[in-house]
């Protein structure tokens, strides 16, 4: 395979993925493909900051910043300041955010895990589009 069909074929599997996700996320009603993934961040019972999140996830500040503000206002995030950051925030999930974050993600946790038992080597996967990830963001570096 030829270099431009590599990344085209990466490009079209990338966009496509990403589209599945989508169109889960519409069948709960979610608008936008960043609210699911910050969900997804959110629900991993790990503590996150908005940065964070944004720099995991490649998700524009203001973006993260308005769903954040959105989910706030539903009381299903709490912010909470972190010791030593003047302006970063901690973004956690309440017990109703929680709930609902069940809700969205369990079916697509189980339709994770059903594919996830028949991938071969799934930690050199991840290797390697890891790798890929590091050598492409010098794109945007240049």
């Amino acid at each position: 395979m030829k270099q431009k069909e590599f990344f085209y074929e990466l490009g079209k599997l990338v966009y496509k993925m990403d589209g599945v996700y989508e169109e889960y996320g519409k069948r709960f009603k979610i608008g936008s493909p960043n609210l699911l993934w910050i969900l997804y961040a959110l629900n991993d019972g790990k503590r996150h900051s908005q940065k964070q999140i944004c720099d995991d996830w490649d998700i524009p500040r203001s973006t993260a910043n308005t769903i954040i503000k959105d989910l706030e206002s539903k009381n299903y995030i709490a912010l909470s300041q972190i010791k030593g950051e003047r302006r970063e925030l901690l973004v956690s999930l309440t017990q109703s955010g929680k709930e609902y974050a069940d809700e969205v993600l369990s079916d697509l946790y189980k339709r994770e895990r059903e594919i996830y038992s028949e991938i071969e080597n799934p930690d050199k996967i991840l290797a390697s589009l890891r790798d890929l990830s590091a050598k492409m963001g010098k794109i945007a570096a240049d």
